[in-house]
């Protein structure tokens, strides 16, 4: 009973002290401040549930990170199947040929990479993880993870010199 209660603390420890951070990840999926929220809300919900069951503690900023990447992943599938439009409102919301966006910043260039390149990115340069954390909260090998992160931040210098030519 006792370790049911203190990995509980250690938890809600963690997600006081970076609740910013882990906001930030669900963030950078959804792009949108409510539904990020409620991936929070629904994270610690299941992280609650199981975090006796966690083996190893050190591994708790990991495993609840996972716990965020899963359930916005989960949010986007869900969403993606909800989402039906009418061809007037389509055409409505799609961007025009006309527009012209002067500043461009590193957020709205992030937004445009592949989410397996953009998680990585954040991770590593926003939340100061390393190749072996990021690796295990992906559930990738770090390899894997070295190429992304090179390839993603290769697609990103290149919409940086995309950018740079067209006068912005």
């Amino acid at each position: 009973m006792v370790k049911i209660y203190e990995s509980e603390k250690l938890l809600t420890d963690l997600i006081l002290n970076e609740k910013e951070n882990f906001y930030r990840i669900a963030f950078s999926y959804v792009r949108n401040k409510e539904d990020a929220l409620d991936i929070i809300q629904d994270s610690i919900h299941k992280s609650l549930k199981k975090v006796h069951t966690l083996k190893n503690i050190d591994g708790l900023r990991s495993w609840f990170i996972r716990i965020i990447i899963n359930t916005s992943l989960d949010f986007l599938r869900k969403k993606k199947r909800e989402i039906i439009v009418e061809d007037d409102t389509l055409e409505f919301l799609s961007p025009h040929t006309n527009d012209n966006y002067e500043n461009f910043d590193l957020a709205t260039l992030l937004e445009k990479l592949s989410p397996k390149y953009r998680i990585i990115i954040i991770l590593k340069f926003f939340e100061d993880l390393t190749i072996r954390e990021i690796a295990e909260i992906l559930n990738e090998n770090e390899n894997t993870i070295k190429s992304r992160l090179y390839k993603g931040l290769e697609a990103l210098r290149i919409k940086i010199k995309d950018k740079t030519y067209l006068g912005g």
